[in-house]
């Protein structure tokens, strides 16, 4: 195992995705963890299972990440059962399916930043007071879209490209604190909701297919992928804060047509 002391790690969005793979591979590598999702029961088979696995390892708390009050009993209720937080990953939010500006309402744009944008600067707020005690790390998921760009996705790209910026103006001032922050740039990783959209396609198996093909590589990431890097930055890379980190098999280079007609 990775830690051999008490690491306490809060991972947001953990019962799915990315944010699972985090929960998981943090819990593997003995750290503790505390994580949540919006349901009152979303998280508690995977709560069990990882304390099964290794007692007093995991504690899952129900939060829905559009309402501050609830991240705020989220970070306490960590503090209340483990005593600290070494770090934060910040993995809850949601992509909209694809449509061009003309289908996207204001007030559904509004409600994606409430989640995508400040659900990550509240749960930074309220668990900094903590981190910076221990000296310790935040990782924020961000987008490779934010970067390049997405074809019918105005407002997921918006609201990652704020998580990237803000990442960087965080690590600015939380230096002075010993603390770190960097993001994280996922291209395709192979997800729950990547499989939803498959289903939800005209024609899955080239929807599939695409989605491989994207990068250099052939194929898509998977979330123990990003789990290890996550845990590569919050644990050993000591000198690295305000990077953005791409995992992205190579899906922004090579140049090429572009033009969808």
């Amino acid at each position: 195992m990775r830690f051999t002391s008490s690491f306490v790690c809060l991972v947001t969005g953990g019962t799915s995705g990315i944010g699972e793979g985090c929960v998981r591979h943090f819990a593997k590598e003995g750290a503790q963890v505390v994580f949540c999702a919006p349901g009152p029961n979303d998280g508690t088979a995977l709560e069990t299972e990882l304390n099964a696995a290794r007692p007093n390892s995991a504690l899952y708390v129900p939060c829905n990440m559009t309402k501050p009050e609830q991240i705020e009993n989220f970070v306490a209720r960590a503090v209340e059962k483990f005593g600290r937080i070494d770090c934060l990953i910040n993995n809850a939010g949601w992509h909209p399916p694809h449509k061009t500006i003309d289908g996207f309402l204001i007030d559904d744009f509004r409600a994606l930043i409430d989640l995508n944008v400040i659900g990550v600067f509240a749960a930074c707020k309220y668990a900094l007071p903590h981190i910076r005690k221990v000296r310790g790390s935040i990782v924020n998921i961000s987008s490779l879209t934010a970067v390049i760009g997405q074809l019918q996705a105005t407002t997921y790209v918006a609201t990652k490209g704020a998580v990237t910026a803000f990442t960087k103006a965080l690590a600015i001032d939380e230096a002075a604190h010993g603390v770190r922050v960097n993001a994280i740039s996922p291209g395709n990783i192979f997800t729950p909701l990547w499989q939803q959209g498959i289903d939800q396609s005209p024609d899955p198996k080239k929807c599939r297919e695409d989605g491989d093909a994207a990068q250099l590589l052939g194929h898509m990431g998977t979330t123990e992928e990003v789990a290890k890097l996550a845990l590569f930055l919050a644990a050993d890379a000591t000198f690295t804060t305000g990077v953005d980190n791409y995992i992205t098999a190579g899906a922004e280079l090579a140049y090429g047509r572009k033009t969808q007609v």
